[in-house]
């Protein structure tokens, strides 16, 4: 039986009309045109509470970050787009990965990142595109033993950058993003 990738996109924005959004679904195009499988999730679908041990040890894992965490240990690779706020990454982005990192009873420490093939992403209204905060997600990512790849496409002025059906204007950047999700899913078919 053929291996099939796994694949899990999203975005570390909430917001309806998210420019990462709309950038992590044309990474997950590349991805399936390979031959990837790919689960789009939202965010916004999944709502977390801050993170916080003691709401942990009296309620333990909330059921949403459960469903994060499972969806994670069910792929083998992610597409991570990842707007800056601050020059950094979002709130809601690095809470997710804090829940998902939390260990569950019969489960080897970080079940859900380590060993995971992942590319990173970004888009901003500003001049450098995210790029500051995609240094810092790398940082975070590597850390819990992801492996992202080296390659990563920071998008600038993105409120001009898209066109009405999500694609990038600039037909080398969309070629840019197609390949991220590309690279994920062909590193993956080679390890496994």
């Amino acid at each position: 039986m053929a291996y099939t990738p796994k694949i899990l996109a999203f975005a570390g924005s909430t917001r309806t009309d998210s420019y990462n959004k709309k950038l992590v679904k044309i990474a997950a195009d590349g991805a399936k045109a390979v031959g990837a499988e790919v689960t789009y999730l939202d965010l916004r679908d999944l709502p977390l509470p801050l993170f916080d041990e003691d709401l942990e040890a009296q309620e333990g894992l909330p059921a949403n970050a459960r469903t994060f965490k499972d969806l994670l240990i069910s792929d083998q690779g992610l597409l991570i787009a990842s707007p800056e706020y601050n020059s950094s990454l979002t709130g809601v982005l690095k809470n997710a990965i804090d829940w998902a990192s939390r260990p569950s009873p019969n489960e080897p420490p970080l079940a859900a990142f380590v060993d995971k093939v992942a590319a990173i992403m970004s888009a901003s209204p500003g001049g450098l595109g995210g790029l500051r905060g995609l240094v810092h997600l790398r940082a975070i990512l590597g850390n819990i033993k992801v492996l992202v790849l080296p390659d990563q496409v920071a998008v600038p002025k993105a409120y001009e950058a898209f066109n009405a059906d999500g694609t990038l204007k600039d037909s080398k950047q969309q070629e840019s993003i197609e390949k991220l999700g590309e690279s994920v899913a062909n590193i993956l078919l080679k390890l496994n």
